[in-house]
């Protein structure tokens, strides 16, 4: 992605009447991958949705900028970029560790890392955010990529006969013994790339809208009431 933005950055322009296969052409040079065109909600700008993120082209192909999209609404600035994501995010779902809210009233989800310190504080209350009628799904993103421990302990955890034990064992400190090569764990990292995740916990809504950091029950529900 760094690659990607300092091009853009230093100044580098796609054709003046590009088409979706030029506009790839012109992004697979940037070092883009898996590049797929979408429309955007701004009129004249195009989505490009590739494994290093997100990039915004103009329809005549002439510029390109890479960030976050927000809609301008009266309860202040709305991210849009991770709209285009969901229906990706919800193909995972098999493959979330959830905690459903009894009476559930909203569903996030969540990019943590075993090692994050607010993770496990996230974790701690989980209950508390299921009280409040909201699920918790967790998505794994190692924060240190894929060629690490915690890494292969998270795909351990995720592809366990009983996947929400193996995990609140290891947020007490049980982490497991037996070490797996990230398979699972890699498709849910490079979908955070995807939503701009840098960090953990990353709370993303059911309207694909990122929160980033931790936020106490209440805080978060609040946080989710006014989103809608």
């Amino acid at each position: 992605m760094n690659k990607i933005l300092t091009a853009l950055l230093c100044g580098i322009t796609l054709n003046a009447m590009a088409d979706d296969a030029a506009i790839q052409s012109q992004l697979k040079a940037l070092g883009a991958t898996h590049i797929e065109i979408k429309n955007s909600p701004v009129s004249g700008i195009k989505t490009a949705v590739t494994d290093e993120g997100i990039i915004y082209v103009t329809e005549d192909g002439k510029y390109a900028f890479q960030g976050k999209l927000y809609a301008l609404t009266n309860k202040g600035p709305v991210d849009v970029s991770g709209k285009l994501l969901m229906d990706k995010l919800n193909a995972y779902k098999n493959e979330m560790i959830v905690y459903p809210a009894k009476n559930e009233k909203h569903v996030v989800t969540v990019f943590m890392d075993i090692t994050c310190h607010y993770c496990h504080l996230l974790h701690q209350q989980v209950n508390a955010y299921n009280d409040l009628g909201i699920t918790v799904r967790y998505l794994a993103f190692p924060r240190a990529g894929m060629n690490t421990e915690t890494a292969k302990q998270m795909e351990a955890i995720w592809t366990a006969k009983d996947p929400v034990f193996a995990l609140n064992e290891a947020e007490k400190g049980n982490l497991p013994k037996v070490l797996k090569t990230p398979n699972i764990v890699k498709k849910h990292y490079e979908l955070g790339v995807q939503f701009g995740v840098r960090g953990t916990p990353s709370i993303v809504t059911s309207t694909g809208e990122v929160i980033g950091g931790y936020l106490k029950p209440a805080d978060l529900l609040a946080a989710l009431e006014e989103s809608n």
